[in-house]
């Protein structure tokens, strides 16, 4: 049996005994569990599967392990992934990031209580645990240069999607601005390769590559080799407001379902009146070739949330240097509305959130079936709608328990108003036809159906 002994890094080297203590008591709870699989995926950072199944199923000894010491704890992992390791030693940012899962699972866990309803249900807790989270990853350290970059795309792009990922990264870089992506492969990883390069010519010693991520995501999107941030929020709504409260500027690259889910959360976001004088510059970028996906979304969200949702965003097709030259100049904006504000440049607290876009959806085959999918309704309340539709798509596609879910039960019924149910097909039908739900080389097998009966 295979054991290697991690000494702890950051401020986890120094905890208190009472810290050490509610670690330790966390061992034994399905909190642990999710951990553990936690650790896995890290320790198979870089490998390219999106199958967690498949991902997972050579590692069914693998353990890991709370060793008590008088200034904190250790962890031991028992029958590691060999991919992990050079020469026998553990690649120094696999180390690191094993000890950001210690950090954002069990020890803010058991702060928050995940996965038990003691856990902030309004608005108001959810934000300030968010905050407390960026805290304590130290990433709001260092976010007050107004020069992060959050990125979105999809995992499975090809190959000259990718090179043009890592293309306005680079632009992005000499222009001395960091990347936070959801720390994946394909366009969650192209930004940050590209920006290192960026930052490299230009001598700049503070690049960022930050990681978002959350436990029932990461099984399916290892982390990339270039982060050097890694923070895993407890469910994709809480990663979610991350990414827009440490946002100061947004790139949206080709994508699936998950994009299309990150878009509409962040325009129904910013079409709220509360937000109406908030500057954010969103800019939907991909290379030539890509002008049939942009236009499908484009007419998809003019479909649905009207042309002031599609005024949120600006398109820029094959020109990586006009979308580095249009987050600049957007951040100048975003600089001038936070000083008017007397707000913070490292964390959003101006962005006003409905409780709607931030308790957590638990996608099943009933709730999914309920969703109201109709026009009847306020847009800001059609957009929770749609977001909540592509994430149990997401789920049905990648997440262990929306697999299961799937393989018992067969897939998710989508039902609502004709014309918009037709809409919805369209752009997922679109999506499995440009090969973009799931890795080159697997078989897509849809986790939904649709109908417009109601």
């Amino acid at each position: 049996m295979n054991r290697v002994q991690l000494n702890p890094v950051g401020w986890m080297s120094q905890l208190s005994q009472l810290e050490v203590t509610r670690l330790e008591d966390t061992t034994n709870s399905e909190l642990y569990n999710t951990f553990r699989i936690c650790c896995l995926a890290v320790l198979n950072s870089g490998v390219d599967e999106d199958d967690c199944e498949i991902l997972f199923a050579p590692y069914k000894d693998f353990d890991v392990r709370l060793i008590r010491r008088e200034r904190g704890v250790k962890i031991e992992l028992v029958n590691p992934p060999e991919v992990a390791f050079v020469d026998g030693k553990l690649v120094r940012g696999v180390h690191e990031h094993i000890f950001a899962v210690l950090r954002d699972m069990l020890y803010m866990g058991n702060k928050y209580a995940f996965l038990h309803q003691t856990a902030p249900l309004d608005g108001n807790g959810i934000t300030d645990m968010v905050f407390d989270m960026l805290r304590h990853s130290q990433a709001l350290e260092g976010n007050d240069e107004l020069n992060t970059i959050v990125c979105w795309g999809g995992h499975s792009i090809n190959l000259h999607e990718y090179k043009y990922t890592k293309e306005v990264g680079y632009q992005l870089g000499l222009r001395e601005m960091n990347i936070c992506t959801g720390c994946g492969p394909g366009a969650m990883k192209g930004p940050m390769k590209g920006a290192a390069i960026g930052h490299a010519k230009q001598r700049y010693t503070k690049g960022r590559y930050i990681g978002i991520s959350e436990p029932s995501i990461i099984a399916a999107e290892p982390p990339n080799a270039i982060v050097n941030e890694l923070i895993i929020m407890p469910d994709i709504e809480k990663r979610l407001e991350a990414f827009v409260r440490i946002a100061h500027g947004i790139v949206i690259f080709p994508g699936g379902v998950g994009t299309a889910e990150e878009l509409l959360y962040l325009l129904g976001i910013l079409m709220s009146e509360r937000n109406s004088q908030q500057p954010f510059p969103v800019v939907l970028t991909g290379p030539k070739g890509s002008e049939a996906y942009f236009e499908a979304i484009d007419d998809f969200i003019g479909s649905t949330l009207g042309k002031e949702a599609q005024s949120k965003y600006q398109i820029i097709i094959d020109d990586p240097i006009d979308v580095a030259r249009a987050l600049s100049t957007g951040l100048g904006k975003v600089q001038k509305f936070r000083r008017a504000m007397g707000d913070a440049f490292s964390f959003n607290w101006s962005l006003k959130i409905k409780e709607a876009f931030q308790t957590p959806f638990i996608p099943t085959h009933e709730s999914m079936a309920a969703l109201p999918l109709h026009r009847n309704q306020n847009v800001a309340d059609l957009a929770v709608a749609l977001r909540q539709a592509f994430s149990g798509i997401v789920a049905g596609n990648v997440k262990a328990e929306g697999v299961r879910q799937i393989k018992q039960n067969g897939p998710f019924n989508l039902t609502g108003e004709v014309d918009l149910m037709q809409r919805i097909d369209a752009l997922l039908e679109s999506f499995v036809s440009q090969k973009r739900m799931k890795l080159p080389g697997s078989e897509y097998i849809p986790c939904y159906t649709i109908s417009g009966e109601r």
